[in-house]
């Protein structure tokens, strides 16, 4: 597990116990990933934070146009593992949740998991601060690596 701010630490791995999710990514809104746990490859990590990322955002657009405050978590599930997909509010601002998991746990279990892995994200979060945002250090390297290999360009 891969983390850039040390308190979400905890309850992730908590989640992780408790829920037997096979991948894990945290993002910002804007898809800049927080913390991982279970990929394999840094492009596999950019390129699963930017559809994400782009599908909340894509998901809470279409709620606001049909006047809904906004959707729950996006759930697929298939014959060998399932996907959970959500956003959520931190006191750091809106952050976005993939977990994939398999058949050894069910779509309840992680979404009661999830629940309470964002209640305690919550209360363990410093309150934002006006610093500039923290960018792993080859970010611009791998984003771009990513769109190269995501779109071909």
């Amino acid at each position: 597990m891969r983390t850039l701010e040390p308190w979400v630490g905890p309850p992730l791995e908590h989640f992780l116990a408790e829920s037997e999710a096979r991948v894990v990514l945290l993002m910002t809104s804007a898809g800049q990933v927080v913390a991982q746990h279970g990929f394999t490859r840094s492009l596999d990590v950019m390129a699963a934070a930017a559809l994400g990322a782009g599908i909340v955002a894509s998901t809470t657009e279409v709620a606001r146009l049909m006047d809904q405050q906004g959707f729950g978590a996006l759930v697929h599930q298939g014959s060998e593992q399932g996907m959970l997909l959500s956003g959520f509010e931190t006191p750091r601002g809106r952050w976005v949740g993939l977990v994939v998991f398999g058949n050894e746990t069910s779509v309840g279990l992680v979404q009661l998991f999830w629940d309470e892995l964002v209640r305690e994200l919550a209360a363990v979060a410093p309150p934002e601060t006006t610093q500039a945002p923290v960018l792993a250090e080859n970010f611009e390297r791998e984003l771009n690596a990513s769109l190269h290999a995501l779109f071909g360009r």
